[in-house]
């Protein structure tokens, strides 16, 4: 996520952090060079201007110039304006005091929107909310069936008229549906074109008088950096839009859009697509984002995957084991199994302090294909080689390497990092009460 801008920065601050003392020179020097990794990011150029002046103005105080720290200082500055270009603060979805909430999805065809319909209706449904999904989209061809497959798998209701009947009809019978039937949050998927044009334009103007929805949200794509931005500009001055979706932004390098959009139109990202599974979308943080692209990680955003993905009763267990050093091969498994369960392993590392844009760590693969190979080996052993390693000999190994389906080598080299964390878990014991911040505590899966 935005790696080619984050490899930029943390480039040029690295620079500012290896000096012992910081004078204005090195300021605007490296400012220069914050620019034109913006300019190259694709972020609007009024944008840029602005985010390097104020960060300038800021930097070259007295407080930062004699700070005993100083390339620090700068970069915290450069934090905090970051968080602010992006809105400085979450945009939650206001919810109507009388049900059902009506939000409205617009967009050009190709953006996302049927899937971001799915995506946040099972959000909602997660959150205790009794969603709708809509077909408002007569346009397309399948629209409507993708949406019902979509329904299916996520077990959310979609209400259709078929593609005969006018999307404003459609909507308002929904909402009528939704009263009814005790459905608290309405989602309409609407149309899109390839181009705007004014047919859509008319047709969403129509949808959106015939029910008033509560949040109108636009759909943008974000590796089409600054196209997205003209496009929320246009849609904004048609439809009054309440926030942005920012679909793919797990697979943008640059960051333009996510960077310009607020600025520009004034209008919030509110939802992240970081996938194209339905459950991965994620309420946009704007400081988390900006400490993602200066390599802080995003601990946060760790410890609620973790927290969501994790038994808490057997990551309790897990913490008495470590302290009494009896970690197993059984519980290296379910440590595994649970890791898996958070997500795609380099969407997990990018949030770790230090790892996104890190160019040390480029080389660094994330290989899936490895823990799978670890399952299978650990599954081919007994219990008793499981709870007592030790036992394994050259014999137990040709065996397990056949039912794994691996070599020798890949045995001996599972039991080495076995015994390596074991070492590590010991370390982690003496530790004592030194937690990370969150309720997870120290319970994060072992990598």
């Amino acid at each position: 996520m935005l790696q080619r801008l984050s490899e930029k920065l943390q480039d040029t601050f690295g620079k500012l952090t290896g000096k012992g003392k910081v004078n204005e020179k090195d300021v605007k020097e490296a400012m220069r060079e914050v620019r034109l990794a913006l300019l190259e990011a694709d972020v609007n150029y009024k944008v840029v201007k602005e985010f390097v002046n104020n960060v300038k103005e800021r930097a070259v105080g007295e407080e930062v110039l004699e700070s005993l720290t100083p390339g620090q200082q700068v970069i915290k500055i450069v934090r905090d304006e970051l968080t602010q270009l992006m809105g400085g603060e979450v945009s939650e979805v206001n919810f109507s005091d009388q049900p059902p909430t009506v939000i409205m999805l617009s967009g050009l065809q190709g953006t996302g929107k049927t899937t971001a319909s799915a995506k946040l209706a099972k959000k909602f449904k997660k959150d205790g909310k009794n969603p709708l999904m809509v077909a408002c989209d007569t346009q397309r061809p399948a629209a409507i069936k993708q949406l019902q497959v979509l329904g299916e798998q996520t077990d959310i209701p979609v209400f259709s008229m078929g593609d005969k009947q006018h999307p404003a009809d459609i909507a308002k019978g929904a909402v009528e549906h939704a009263k009814k039937n005790q459905m608290d949050v309405v989602i309409l998927d609407t149309a899109g074109r390839l181009h705007i044009d004014e047919d859509l334009m008319t047709e969403l103007r129509e949808v959106e008088s015939s029910v008033e929805p509560h949040e109108i949200l636009l759909v943008v794509d974000a590796m089409t950096g600054q196209d997205a931005v003209n496009v929320a500009e246009r849609f904004d001055q048609d439809l009054d839009l309440s926030g942005i979706v920012m679909t793919k932004l797990d697979g943008d390098t640059r960051g333009g859009a996510a960077l310009s959009v607020k600025k520009v139109t004034g209008k919030p990202i509110k939802f992240i697509g970081t996938g194209e599974k339905v459950d991965e979308l994620e309420v946009f943080h704007p400081d988390r984002l900006a400490s993602r692209i200066l390599g802080m990680g995003d601990v946060m955003s760790l410890i609620e995957k973790a927290e969501t993905s994790m038994d808490q009763k057997k990551a309790q267990e897990l913490e008495k084991k470590i302290k009494s050093q009896s970690f197993t091969f059984e519980d290296f498994l379910e440590q595994l199994q649970q890791l898996k369960s958070m997500g795609p392993l380099d969407q997990i590392m990018d949030m770790m302090p230090g790892m996104a844009g890190n160019k040390k760590m480029k080389n660094f693969s994330v290989d899936e294909q490895e823990l799978v190979k670890i399952e299978a080996i650990i599954q081919s052993m007994t219990q008793e080689e499981r709870v007592k390693p030790e036992v394994i000999n050259s014999s137990r190994k040709k065996r397990i390497a056949k039912g794994s389906g691996t070599r020798v080598q890949d045995v001996n080299k599972l039991l080495k990092q076995f015994e390596q964390m074991k070492k590590m878990m010991k370390q982690m014991g003496k530790m004592g009460k030194k937690k990370m911040p969150g309720k997870m505590g120290n319970n994060l899966p072992f990598m």
